[in-house]
C-alpha cells in the first residue's frame, strides 16, 4: 500500500505542475485558451488526489477532512472551469485568471499544515 500511496502523490504532484506550467505559459500572451497540459493535470490531479485520500484513509492515517474538502471542492471548480472551456479558441482574461488564482489557492490550502 505504501507504494501506491507514493505513486498516488507522484501522479498528484505531476498534475499540478502540468496544470500551472500550462497556466504560466499564457501569462504574457494576449489571447488564453486551455491547453492539454492544463487539461490533463487537473484531471489527473483529481483522481490521483481522490484515489491517494481513499489510500491514506485505508492505511489509517490521519487524514484533515476539512482541509481534503476545500482542496476537493476547489479542484472540482476548476475541472468544470477547465472541462468547460476546453473547445474554446479563446478564453476570457478575467477566467484565465481566476483558474491561475483557485490553482495557487488550492497549492496554498496543501502547503497550509
Amino acid at each position: 500500500m505504501k507504494v501506491v500511496q507514493v505513486v498516488l502523490l507522484v501522479l498528484h504532484l505531476l498534475g499540478v505542475l502540468a496544470l500551472l506550467v500550462g497556466l504560466l505559459v499564457q501569462v504574457r500572451k494576449p489571447d488564453k485558451r486551455v491547453l492539454g497540459p492544463m487539461r490533463d493535470g487537473i484531471g489527473t490531479t483529481f483522481v490521483a488526489g481522490l484515489l491517494l485520500v481513499g489510500v491514506l484513509e485505508a492505511r489509517h492515517q490521519d487524514v484533515d477532512g476539512t482541509q481534503v474538502g476545500v482542496m476537493f471542492g476547489i479542484g472540482l471548480v476548476i475541472l468544470v472551469l477547465v472541462m468547460a472551456n476546453v473547445r474554446k479558441d479563446r478564453i476570457p482574461d478575467a477566467l484565465y485568471w481566476l483558474i491561475l488564482v483557485l490553482t495557487l489557492a488550492d497549492i496554498g490550502v496543501a502547503y497550509s499544515l
